[in-house]
């Protein structure tokens, strides 16, 4: 039986993040992200979690994933159902929780090989 190493060096990985920051691979961001495990890391542009509309989670779907998940700033806040209905009817799965602990929830799910997007607001 040959082994090889599992090589997960071209998947975005969230590698640091702190106050109105967050960096993947090394680069830092100072606004919101979308991010996936691959393709390019994009700008989620939305003023804030009190600025969400539903359009902002219908965006989502160009591509589907399995699961959403949100990270809301500084501390967990919660969506009002009607923003994420899109997702929700489409069978996506949606998690809201501080975006420290989005940041460290989506490098876990991501290594798991899940289809995982984090849309991550900095505050």
């Amino acid at each position: 039986m040959k082994l090889h190493a599992d090589n997960r060096d071209t998947l975005n990985t969230v590698t640091a993040y702190g106050e109105g920051w967050i960096e993947i691979n090394k680069r830092r961001f100072e606004a919101p992200v979308l991010v996936r495990p691959e393709g390019e890391v994009r700008p989620w542009t939305i003023a804030g979690f009190d600025a969400l509309q539903p359009a902002d989670f219908e965006r989502l779907l160009e591509k589907p994933p399995q699961l959403v998940i949100l990270g809301t700033g500084a501390r967990q806040r919660f969506p009002h159902p009607r923003l994420t209905a899109a997702l929700t009817g489409a069978r996506i799965g949606v998690e809201a929780m501080a975006t420290p602990a989005a940041c460290r929830t989506y490098n876990i799910l991501m290594a798991e090989g899940r289809d995982v997007l984090a849309a991550l607001l900095v505050d």
